[in-house]
């Protein structure tokens, strides 16, 4: 596969121009806060009947998205494997983009009467979401030289953040003035349901140029028997490669860690401006914006920061910066400080997130074509430290009767991080300039 191909390159960061409207519109603003309006009773319950089950609408929201990261996370290390091994590795990306961007589009029909239905698709969008986005990060490897990872990555994320950004304005200009666009304002359910098919077209759409221009892996010789079978046997064989890959499994290990915190911060930031600073819906989607929009400076920063100074130290610094954030959070009271504290986490939450990324890829066997596996093991940290940060964050919330003191857990995860990542030795040129 021909490495550093504008053409491809320019392909591949489209998809997260593509798929990010997801986690922008339906995880974070638009359908969480359409959920909850739909989800409340006449008598301004929030408990809601699913499958036999009564709960809260939040709690069964939560659980949604666990069960949806928990799954993709038990799934794809097999299915990485199969992909590497059948040389199909698009063609499993393409179809968890259609489950998921599909099943946006099918939220256009959400209301009370559909409501299992439409909370069933929601869980089909995120499996789809997160179940590409294995299968799109394994490609770095593939299409890049190590020297371009950093900025490639970098990249990506800005190129999604733009994207979600420019999506989100027009849905919320089509839900805050539906008249403008013909629609009754009566009908207050009908603009944010297109939101939901509009983001579904968005990730379908543009996703077919990725698709059109990343190029099939060449798989050489021809593989006969079970791909089921020898995707187990391919599974286990980077298995065994990874238990010898020192500078692999401990940056995983700091990726864990410092993962829970970002992600957890992530999910539950706007929910701590609600319940702990009393911020109305317009604040907190705005404090989204502007998050979206400081992190593609903060994402290009951080690979510059990175071709000076290493990988790992970079990493070190933007860890560092999230446990200030930390603190900060502890003692913020006031709509000023939250919107201050919102810019430090736009700062470091797309360098985190594409540089961490990128020296994945830096640590990988550069002459391996089993990038896929590999890749799965990125992924299953990343969804365990989402699953575990969010029930430690929302654990310590119940017990103590305080979101602040859930913050203080998420320092210590940062922390545990940031020691695992300052005491790695033996780092390689190329991923760290100390050893340069």
């Amino acid at each position: 596969m021909e490495k550093n191909n504008p053409t491809i390159t320019r392909a591949w960061c489209i998809y997260d121009w593509a798929n990010s409207v997801y986690s922008l519109v339906i995880i974070s603003t638009i359908f969480p806060i359409y959920y909850g309006a739909v989800s409340k009773g006449p008598d301004g319950s929030s408990m809601v009947d699913f499958l036999g089950w009564h709960l809260d609408s939040s709690v069964l929201f939560s659980y949604c998205i666990s069960f949806s990261y928990l799954l993709v996370a038990c799934s794809s290390p097999i299915l990485t494997a199969i992909a590497d091994y059948s040389g199909h590795k698009k063609l499993f990306m393409r179809l968890f983009c259609y489950l998921g961007s599909i099943s946006c589009v099918l939220l256009f029909f959400f209301t009370k009467e559909t409501f299992t239905t439409s909370v069933i698709l929601f869980v089909l969008a995120a499996m789809g979401y997160n179940g590409s986005i294995v299968f799109y990060n394994s490609y770095l490897p593939d299409i890049a030289t190590e020297d371009q990872f950093d900025k490639l990555s970098a990249r990506g994320f800005s190129l999604g953040y733009i994207g979600s950004v420019l999506l989100l304005v027009f849905n919320l200009a089509l839900v805050l003035k539906p008249a403008f666009f013909g629609i009754d304002p009566q009908h207050t359910s009908l603009p944010p349901r297109i939101s939901f098919l509009l983001t579904g077209l968005w990730w379908f759409g543009f996703a077919q140029y990725t698709f059109w221009k990343l190029p099939k892996r060449q798989i050489p010789g021809k593989r006969e028997g079970s791909w089921l079978f020898n995707g187990f046997r391919e599974l286990k064989k980077v298995w065994q490669q990874v238990k010898k890959l020192y500078l692999l499994k401990r940056f995983l290990l700091a990726f864990f860690f410092y993962n829970m915190g970002v992600q957890t911060v992530m999910y539950v930031a706007t929910v701590f401006g609600d319940k702990e600073l009393k911020l109305n819906s317009d604040a907190l989607i705005q404090t989204i914006l502007v998050l979206q929009l400081i992190a593609i400076p903060g994402a290009y920063g951080f690979a510059r920061l990175s071709k000076a100074y290493g990988n790992f130290m970079a990493l070190a610094v933007a860890v560092l910066i999230w446990v200030g954030v930390c603190v900060g959070a502890y003692f913020t009271y006031t709509e000023n400080q939250f919107y201050l504290l919102a810019a430090c986490v736009g700062v470091v939450m797309g360098g985190i997130q594409s540089l961490s990324r990128s020296t994945y890829s830096k640590l990988i066997p550069a002459d391996t074509r089993d990038t896929t596996s590999f890749f799965s093991f990125y992924d299953v940290t990343d969804k365990m430290a989402i699953v575990l940060g969010t029930l430690a964050y929302g654990s310590i919330a119940q017990v103590t009767g305080s979101m602040r003191n859930s913050v203080l857990a998420l320092m210590g995860f940062f922390f545990l991080g940031l020691i695992f990542l300052v005491t790695i030795k033996g780092k390689r040129a190329g991923v760290s300039k100390v050893a340069a």
